[in-house]
This record gives C-alpha cells, sequence and structure tokens, in this order.
C-alpha cells in the first residue's frame, strides 16, 4: 500500500468512526460475502490494464516503423499517405492517454482530469 492509500484508508476509517483494524476487517468481510462482485471488480480492472499496457507495446513497435519510415524518406522514398498515418496513430495515443487517465482517476476515487 502507497502513503495515498494508506492514507485514503485511514480517512475512511476515521470518517467512519472505526479503528483501522476494525474497518480493514468490515471491508475484508463484506468482499468476501459478495465473491462475484469482488472478483467482477478486481478482474475488470485487470483486463483494463493489461489492454493499456497492450496498447503502449503496440505503440512502441509503431514507434519503430515511424523510424524505418523516417530512414527510407531520407533515402528519396515516396509516402503518399504519411500525414494521414501520423495522425492516426497521433489521435490512437491521445485515446489511450485519455483512457488511462479516467482508469487512474476510477481507481483513485476521483473525476478525470
Amino acid at each position: 500500500m502507497n502513503d495515498a492509500e494508506y492514507q485514503r484508508f485511514t480517512d475512511a476509517a476515521s470518517q467512519c468512526q472505526m479503528t483501522n483494524a476494525a474497518f480493514l476487517a468490515y471491508a475484508v468481510d463484506k468482499a468476501a460475502r459478495d465473491l462475484s462482485r469482488t472478483a467482477a471488480e478486481i478482474a475488470t480492472e485487470r483486463e483494463v490494464l493489461d489492454e493499456v499496457f497492450a496498447a503502449r507495446r503496440h505503440l512502441g513497435r509503431i514507434h519503430g516503423l515511424f523510424n524505418q519510415v523516417a530512414k527510407a524518406l531520407n533515402s528519396g522514398a515516396d509516402a503518399p499517405h504519411l500525414d494521414a498515418a501520423a495522425q492516426a496513430v497521433l489521435n490512437a495515443a491521445r485515446r489511450m492517454e485519455d483512457a488511462a487517465d479516467t482508469l487512474l482517476a476510477h481507481r483513485d476515487g476521483g473525476c478525470p482530469a
């Protein structure tokens, strides 16, 4: 648990007028009573994170391909659709960044920036 998570945990316990131990025991018991919901929430977040990391890997590969395009252009090759391809990659990167921001805001209990 990092410092921000611990602070959120202790603030929640305090707001409920419970000790940290009592709040944790209550939260664990509540999660254990509805395992299908608990598992679904955990799985959903894990699946989303897996997709974000996969998208990041794909963007890394695209970066390598753009380096090859730059090398070809420097050798005199023609790339008539380069601007459209670059714009599509930029749009994908922005969507990925927005999705990551939304995921983090949801995880932290806040609103997306």
